[in-house]
């Protein structure tokens, strides 16, 4: 059911915290972000997919389609106006090789047009996001005012 699901999610935010914090990057995922919360609602909303091997959630990540407010400044330019999705809270178990390459083409199958962020010091999440064809826009800032590179891919 949903609250296991809910459960086995947040192991895998803090796994992923804990690599972000053993890579360097202190400073994102603070102050219990992201939280149980946050997790049932984007199960509300229908944007939370994972992926699964034998049953066991191995990543997960949310795709948000709709304007983003945190985009509507940026310090930079984006490619385009078109309508987007956002993919956010994109984690893997560690377990299996490749997930970011995985949840980003599902993505992409949803809406051509896809943005993400991330923050300075997460190296590995800025090559996967370039790895998948992604270009640098410039730096947004997220709710607690805080700078992301932010970036896109269009088909």
């Amino acid at each position: 059911g949903h609250e296991g699901d809910v459960a086995r999610v947040m192991e895998i935010f803090d796994g992923a915290r804990a690599y972000m914090r053993a890579c360097g990057n202190s400073k994102q995922w603070v102050g219990g972000y992201p939280s149980a919360q946050t997790v049932h609602g984007d199960i509300a909303a229908g944007n939370l997919f994972v992926a699964e091997v034998e049953g066991k959630i191995v990543g997960c990540c949310t795709l948000v389609v709709g304007p983003d407010p945190y985009y509507a400044e940026i310090d930079g330019r984006w490619l385009n106006d078109e309508p987007y999705g956002t993919i956010h809270r994109l984690a893997s178990s560690g377990k299996v090789r490749g997930i970011a390459d995985l949840f980003i083409d599902f993505c992409a199958s949803r809406i051509g047009n896809l943005r993400i962020d991330t923050h300075a010091d997460n190296l590995p999440m800025q090559r996967a996001i370039l790895r998948n064809g992604f270009s640098y826009c410039g730096v947004v800032r997220v709710a607690d005012g805080s700078p992301r590179l932010a970036y896109q891919r269009t088909l």
